[in-house]
């Protein structure tokens, strides 16, 4: 018998290819995404897509869409308490599995599966230490498509926002940039998956520069699939590219 799981969904590439594999995976049956917000601003965590964007994901998908809604920088507490919360309804409902798609950083893992086991639930790492070439030549054969929509500026300068997460994408990477962004140097959103009904249409808006200041106590950037280990860098700036949700032509 599958065991219920629910997906944590940031939209972008890691999380999009990880949710292949688990829809594939016998032993699960995933039922549920989860998706941490900024409450204030109606986007996103760290990614900054709109979250009318983020629902289109989720009606291609196919399965509902349950928002962790967050203040723009919550402590470690204040994360920890609404995490629970948002997921005491989920495991009421017999969700048993939380899965990610975390690639290599061993400390986000550990923290993952700690705070999960405090609530009886069991992680899942359909991508663990795969090599970050295979699961890009992955995506590209599979026929994902997504959009950079977040560059952090210590690794990559603003013309990478707003380009197409493809092979030229990825050939122009400089040097020491890890490639699947697992760092934080990128965020993505996804607009095609083999597991869409059909594409989301959108357009590309303007592109921002943003900096957050540190808080007096220690926070977290709720962390999603493509997110720091670590708390928020306030030492660096970051670039987004707002996309627009576009409606479907009439007929």
């Amino acid at each position: 018998m599958s065991i219920p799981a629910l997906m944590n969904w940031s939209g972008g590439k890691d999380s999009a290819l990880a949710l292949y594999h688990a829809l594939r995976n016998p032993a699960l049956h995933v039922t549920d995404l989860l998706t941490s917000v900024n409450a204030h601003y109606g986007r996103v965590s760290m990614h900054g897509v709109r979250v009318a964007l983020l629902e289109e994901q989720a009606r291609r998908i196919g399965l509902p869409l349950t928002k962790l809604e967050l203040p723009e920088m919550p402590d470690m507490a204040d994360y920890e308490a609404r995490m629970r919360a948002t997921l005491a309804p989920l495991q009421a409902k017999g969700i048993q599995r939380a899965i990610f798609g975390d690639i290599y950083l061993e400390d986000l893992r550990r923290y993952r599966e700690q705070q999960l086991a405090g609530i009886g639930l069991a992680a899942e790492f359909p991508l663990w230490q795969r090599p970050n070439a295979d699961l890009l030549r992955e995506y590209l054969a599979l026929g994902f498509r997504a959009v950079v929509v977040c560059v952090n500026e210590k690794y990559l300068d603003q013309s990478f926002c707003g380009r197409e997460l493809d092979a030229d994408f990825l050939r122009d990477l400089p040097p020491g940039v890890d490639s699947c962004g697992e760092n934080g140097e990128y965020h993505s959103f996804v607009f095609d998956a083999p597991y869409f009904s059909s594409p989301i249409p959108f357009e590309r808006g303007e592109i921002v520069r943003r900096t957050y200041a540190a808080p007096a106590s220690s926070s977290v950037c709720a962390p999603d699939d493509e997110t720091d280990a670590s708390p928020a860098p306030f030492d660096t700036g970051f670039w987004y590219c707002d996309l627009l949700p576009v409606e479907p032509a009439a007929g």
